[in-house]
């Protein structure tokens, strides 16, 4: 597929990460501009946000987006690709509703990350029933069984940084 964009939505997590990756594939491989969107809201939902809005609350959730957005392109791709267009989008609302706001033309390509065995998926629902471009999900890696047991048995000691 030429011609369009490729869109990929990036929150941090391994599915995520490994979309990035394909994302940047599927860039390089059509010669398209890779849009990186973090979609985020206010912890406490809209709704509540509403009744007493923070702006300065609201700026700070926001920039932690925007770190979780840069934090994912230096952790999956060692930094922004020089060989491809790459724009980066913060952008306030749900992650299924902003993804298809962004990639809107049929032309574009979606790219989003599944975590492994995931049975709710209200995101990637989203997407296939009201998107107007392509799906592409990536599975995320599969973590050995010994390795996914260490992890859910660790604490906040277990990741301090040893001086």
């Amino acid at each position: 597929m030429t011609g369009g964009r490729v869109v990929v939505g990036v929150g941090g997590s391994l599915g995520s990460l490994a979309a990035l990756r394909a994302a940047v594939d599927e860039a390089r491989a059509g010669g398209r501009v890779l849009v990186a969107v973090t979609a985020w809201e206010p912890p406490e939902g809209e709704a509540l946000y509403a009744r007493n809005p923070d702006t300065a609350w609201a700026a700070y959730h926001e920039g932690r987006a925007r770190d979780v957005l840069d934090r994912a392109v230096q952790e999956a791709l060692g930094g922004s690709p020089k060989d491809i267009a790459v724009r980066k989008l913060v952008l306030r609302g749900k992650a299924g509703p902003v993804l298809c706001t962004v990639a809107d033309r049929p032309q574009d390509l979606l790219v989003v990350g599944a975590r492994a065995g995931a049975r709710r998926a209200p995101v990637r629902r989203h997407l296939h029933r009201r998107t107007r471009c392509a799906v592409l999900t990536v599975p995320a890696p599969r973590l050995p069984k010994r390795t996914l047991r260490a992890l859910r048995h660790a604490n906040a000691e277990d990741f301090a940084l040893q001086g």
